[in-house]
C-alpha cells in the first residue's frame, strides 16, 4: 500500500459526520457551501519524495527551497488528505484548490528568479504538478473528500500561461505595450512596417475562416520561443506563438488590460476560435474525468467577454452530463466596485465573481476607515448582478487572501498599536461579517490558526506545517494557538461555531436581505435575513463600547430564541426587537413563524 492510499484509508476511517448524508452533496447549491482556500503547497507535507518535483539539481532547477518565501515548500496532495479531518472539523463543506497544473518550475531574471509554488505559471494543463502528486492521486482525494459529502473546486487560468516566448525587441525598455492602433495586425512591427495578414478582418471577427489569415504573429513584436521549450506546452497547440498577443507587459489600463502580458506570463489571444475550442477542451476533460464540483477563474477580468459567453455554458453542460446539476462557477475580477463586479455577470457571463467590494466593506469596517451604513449601501446594489439578489446570494465572500494579504495584517497595518484581545475581537468580528452575511463564505488557510503574515502576495502564504522561512516564524499570531492545525485554537473554535450555525439556520444562506440598522458611526449594522417560515436577524457591533439597540423587525417576529449571543425571548413591541451587543461583538437570533 502506497503513502497516499494509506492516507486515503485512514482519513476515511476517521472521518466526522458530514453536516448533510454524503450521497446528498451534488444537490447542494452553491450558497450553501463554506469554502476553504488553500495553496497545496504552503499547507501539509504528506509525502517528501515529491518535494523536488522529481527534477535533479538545487532550488533554480527544482523549484524546492522551503526556507525561501517563493519557492516550493514541499506541501502536497497526501498533506491535504491527511488533514481532511482538520478541514471539515472547522464547518467547510467546499475545499478550492489553488492551481495544480505543472508549473515552470523557476522563472524570472537572473537574481530574482522565483518558482511556481502557487501554480499560476502553467506549462502543462492536464497534468498534475509532480511536486503536489499525480492524476491519479489528485482522482483519489476528490472521491475521498466526495464520500465525506465535500466539494473540491478546482483553480483554472486561460488568459496566460508559465511565461516561455520571448520577443526579439524591447527588452532593453523592460517590453513595454504596443497598442493596436501603433501596432496593428496589418504590418509587422508598427504602421510603418510590411504587410502581413492581408484579409484578416480583426480579433473581433470570430469566425474561423478570418483567423486562419492571421498567419503572422509578429505585428508588435517578434515572438521567439527560446532553445529547449519549443514543446514544453501541453496540448501541443499553446506551442504556437499565434495564439498569443506577444504585445508587451500590460500597464494594467484599457486595451492593455486584455492584451498585455501579466507581468510577463504568456497572454493568449482568447478571441481565437482555436483557443476558445482548446480550453473547452482542457477543462472539460477535469470535469469528465475528476468529477470536480466547480472552478474559480484566475484574471478572469483579462479575458475578453466572448471567451466567457462560450465558455460558461460549455462548462455547465459538461457538468450536467457528468451529474453534477450545481457546478459553480466563479471570477477572480478584483475591482472594489460591486459595478464593476456586477458587469462581468451582466455583459461577460459569468455566474458569480469573488466579492471584492464586500471584503473592503468588511476590511473598512473592522479597522475603523468605514462604518456600518457602508455595508447597508452595499447590498442595496445586490440587485445590479445578472439575476438580481438571488444571484448576489451566490457571491463568494472574503476577508483576505493570497494576493492582498491576510485580515490580520490588514487590521495591524491600519491599528498597528492594537491589543493581542482586541486584534482577536476584530478578526472574529470580520469573519462573523463573512460567515453569518450575505454571500458564500471563503476562509483563507491559515487564518483560522491566526495567522497574519508581514503583507501581500508571498508575505500572506505562510507554511501551516512547521516553517523554515523566519518572516513565517516570527509572525504575530491571532488568540491562543498551540502549534500546526489546533483545533482548540481561538479562531478555529469561533470559526467553527459560525459555521454550524450557518449551517443550521436555512436563512443564512438562502433567506432575503433586508438592512435594518446601519449607523454612520462605529456602531451597529443589524440585517434581516426572511422567508416564508420566519426571520433571523443578525447584528453587529463595530464599536469598542457595548450598545443597546431598538431593531425593526417584521411585526410577525414575535419570539425569539439564540443561536450566537443573548437574545429577548420576545419583541418590546410588534416590529421591534431590543438587543444588547457587548463590544465589536454579534449575536443570531432567530424567530419562527407559527406553524
Amino acid at each position: 500500500m502506497s503513502l497516499f492510499t494509506s492516507l486515503i484509508a485512514l482519513t476515511l476511517a476517521g472521518a466526522a459526520p458530514a453536516a448533510v448524508p454524503a450521497e446528498d452533496y451534488r444537490r447542494r447549491p452553491p450558497e450553501d457551501e463554506v469554502i476553504y482556500f488553500v495553496l497545496p503547497d504552503r499547507f501539509e507535507n504528506g509525502d517528501a519524495k515529491n518535494d523536488q518535483g522529481g527534477l535533479k539539481g538545487g532550488r533554480l532547477q527544482t523549484g524546492y527551497d522551503p526556507a525561501a518565501k517563493g519557492f516550493f515548500h514541499g506541501g502536497d496532495l497526501a498533506g491535504l488528505t491527511k488533514r481532511l479531518d482538520y478541514i471539515e472539523g472547522l464547518g467547510t463543506t467546499a475545499i478550492w484548490f489553488a492551481p495544480i497544473f505543472k508549473n515552470k518550475p523557476v522563472q524570472g531574471p537572473k537574481g530574482d528568479e522565483s518558482a511556481g509554488y502557487h501554480g499560476y505559471w502553467v506549462t502543462d494543463f492536464t497534468q498534475v504538478d509532480p511536486h503536489f502528486g499525480t492524476n491519479a492521486e489528485f482522482k483519489a482525494f476528490v472521491d475521498v473528500a466526495h464520500k465525506r459529502g465535500m466539494k473540491v473546486y478546482m483553480d483554472i487560468i486561460a488568459n496566460h500561461t508559465a511565461d516561455v516566448i520571448r520577443y526579439k525587441e524591447g527588452e532593453a525598455e523592460g517590453f513595454p505595450y504596443r497598442a493596436i492602433a501603433d501596432y496593428p495586425f496589418s504590418r509587422r512591427g508598427g504602421i510603418g512596417g510590411a504587410p502581413i495578414n492581408p484579409g484578416f478582418a480583426g480579433d473581433h471577427v470570430a469566425g474561423a475562416e478570418n483567423w486562419k489569415k492571421l498567419t503572422d504573429p509578429g505585428f508588435a513584436y517578434t515572438p521567439v520561443v527560446p532553445k529547449g521549450e519549443e514543446t514544453v506546452k501541453v496540448p501541443a497547440w499553446l506551442n504556437d506563438p499565434a495564439y498569443y498577443h506577444n504585445r508587451g507587459n500590460s500597464n494594467w489600463v484599457g486595451e492593455s488590460a486584455l492584451y498585455g502580458d501579466f507581468s510577463g506570463l504568456d497572454d493568449l489571444a482568447t478571441e481565437n476560435p482555436r483557443v476558445v475550442d482548446g480550453f473547452i477542451d482542457i477543462f472539460g476533460r477535469w470535469i469528465d474525468d475528476f468529477g470536480i464540483d466547480g472552478f474559480r477563474i484566475d484574471t478572469a477580468k483579462h479575458v475578453n467577454p466572448e471567451f466567457w459567453q462560450a465558455f460558461v455554458p460549455a462548462m455547465r453542460a459538461r457538468a450536467k452530463a457528468r451529474g453534477i446539476p450545481n457546478f459553480h462557477i466563479f471570477g477572480e475580477t478584483y475591482d472594489f466596485q460591486s459595478g464593476t463586479a456586477a458587469m462581468h455577470t451582466v455583459v461577460d457571463g459569468l455566474p458569480t465573481v469573488l466579492d471584492f467590494a464586500y471584503q473592503r466593506v468588511v476590511q473598512n469596517m473592522v479597522t475603523g476607515v468605514q462604518h456600518p451604513d457602508a455595508m447597508g449601501y452595499l447590498l442595496m446594489e445586490d440587485a445590479i448582478y445578472a439575476g438580481g439578489p438571488s444571484t448576489a446570494l451566490r457571491l463568494p465572500t472574503f476577508t483576505g487572501n493570497h494576493d492582498m494579504g491576510r485580515i490580520g495584517h490588514l487590521i495591524l497595518h491600519a491599528r498597528p498599536d492594537i491589543s493581542d484581545a482586541e486584534l482577536l475581537d476584530r478578526s472574529t468580528l470580520a469573519h462573523a461579517l463573512v460567515l453569518l452575511g450575505r454571500g458564500v463564505p471563503v476562509i483563507y488557510y491559515g487564518d483560522e490558526q491566526g495567522f497574519t503574515g508581514d503583507g501581500d502576495d508571498r508575505r500572506a502564504r505562510q507554511d501551516m506545517f512547521p516553517t523554515r522561512v523566519p518572516s513565517y516564524a516570527d509572525d504575530r499570531r491571532i488568540g491562543s494557538a498551540s502549534g500546526p492545525f489546533d483545533v482548540d485554537a481561538d479562531m478555529y473554535r469561533r470559526i467553527a461555531e459560525m459555521s454550524r450555525v450557518r449551517a443550521a439556520d436555512k436563512r443564512l444562506r438562502h433567506g432575503r436581505v433586508v438592512v435594518r440598522t446601519a449607523d454612520q458611526t462605529p456602531g451597529v449594522l443589524a440585517i434581516s435575513r426572511l422567508d416564508d417560515d420566519g426571520e433571523t436577524l443578525v447584528v453587529f457591533n463595530t464599536s469598542t463600547e457595548a450598545r443597546d439597540v431598538n431593531v425593526a423587525v417584521e411585526a410577525g417576529s414575535a419570539e425569539w430564541r439564540a443561536l450566537i449571543g443573548s437574545c429577548p425571548a420576545r419583541s418590546a413591541a410588534p416590529g421591534s426587537v431590543s438587543v444588547s451587543l457587548p463590544a465589536l461583538g454579534y449575536l443570531v437570533c432567530v424567530s419562527e413563524r407559527p406553524a
